[in-house]
């Protein structure tokens, strides 16, 4: 196993492996630990080069350090990514080199499940490290982050249903959700349940048939999600969603959603706010996994506290639209001013200035 060390200004640790004995091709970054240790999911997916990897797993960890910091989770930030298809490239091998890997940090970083890894991924990770979260209830720990990422999106648009319209009653609005996966159906169900109107898009028309059938919603081309006429629009797949090309075609009132780094640039959220759309951060509006595995890395794990926690996103949601309606800003540069103030009041609670 080979590792180099890439430096990379304002990230503590950045560190890229290749294992050719197990085909392993990864990357970790840790951005800031002034919280705690560094957790953040393993994302598995084809890119097409290692620059576009280390890209994406630094803006990832990035936003981990904001999410944790905003949600209080007493944790730091940090990502990992995997070279390769999840679908065809994945075996016990591989997941336990990558905990080999993980290891090799000795608790900076902690592991969990994200786009392109299952729960039985991390069960081969936890063979060769014990900084995983997020494993099989059966284990003593807090099993899938999905349904708990989906409840404080469910949250987070209720905010921003309040914000917008000064009521957070579902009944009667339109949703377009982008991404069926793990996060997206059961964001759909809550939806559904709220009496939302539901419209789908996934990269497999199969998912995305299913849960139409199942919540009532209309099957959407993923070509055409973007555009639709809806009152939120929730992206729950890759990020970048919002950019100079697809500014211009959005039809809708809100964005939220649970995919992380939803603009292409930090100006995209200015833009948003001109065109009268408003923006839940989203680092902020789908903590609710890492909110969830924080119980778990605390101690003794309690799904009902886990629970009283994440609908917290509903608050810190509130907050944010209220600093960036103060100081005239957007509401992404409102929540980066709120982690920033939490990091610092960590920073010199550590120094003890």
């Amino acid at each position: 196993m080979k590792l180099e060390r890439i430096a990379q200004e304002g990230y503590e640790q950045v560190v890229k492996c290749e294992d050719p004995d197990s085909g392993l091709r990864a990357v970790i970054a840790v951005h800031n630990t002034t919280l705690g240790p560094a957790l953040g999911g393993l994302r598995m997916w084809p890119y097409a080069s290692w620059d576009d990897a280390i890209f994406d797993v630094l803006r990832l960890s990035r936003g981990m350090t904001y999410k944790s910091a905003v949600a209080d989770t007493g944790l730091g930030g940090g990502k990992s990514v995997i070279i390769g298809n999840p679908k065809t490239e994945k075996g016990e091998k591989l997941f336990r080199a990558m905990g080999k890997f993980v290891n090799s940090f000795e608790g900076k970083y902690i592991t969990a499940e994200d786009v392109g890894t299952a729960v039985e991924d991390m069960v081969q990770v936890r063979a060769e490290t014990k900084y995983v979260t997020g494993l099989p209830l059966d284990m003593g720990s807090s099993g899938d982050p999905s349904p708990w990422t989906a409840l404080g999106c469910f949250h987070g648009i209720r905010a921003c249903l309040e914000e917008a319209f000064d009521s957070s009653d579902f009944t009667g609005r339109t949703v377009a959700i982008q991404g069926c996966g793990h996060v997206g159906e059961f964001l759909a169900r809550d939806l559904h349940k709220a009496g939302a109107e539901l419209m789908l898009a996934d990269i497999s028309p199969d998912r995305a048939k299913a849960l139409a059938d199942e919540t009532g919603g209309t099957v959407v081309d993923p070509a055409e999600i973007l555009g639709v006429e809806c009152d939120v629009f929730a992206p729950c797949a890759l990020g970048a969603v919002v950019n100079d090309e697809t500014l211009d075609k959005l039809h809708c009132r809100i964005i939220a959603g649970a995919a992380n780094n939803v603009l292409l640039r930090e100006e995209h959220g200015m833009r948003l706010k001109e065109a009268g759309i408003l923006y839940a951060p989203d680092y902020v509006i789908n903590a609710g996994g890492i909110i969830n595995v924080s119980i778990e890395v605390e101690g003794a794990y309690e799904a009902e506290r886990s629970r009283k926690k994440v609908e917290n996103i509903y608050v810190a949601l509130k907050r944010v639209f209220e600093i960036a309606k103060e100081q005239k800003i957007s509401t992404n540069e409102a929540s980066n001013h709120l982690a920033e103030e939490r990091l610092e009041q960590g920073r010199a609670a550590t120094t003890g200035a």
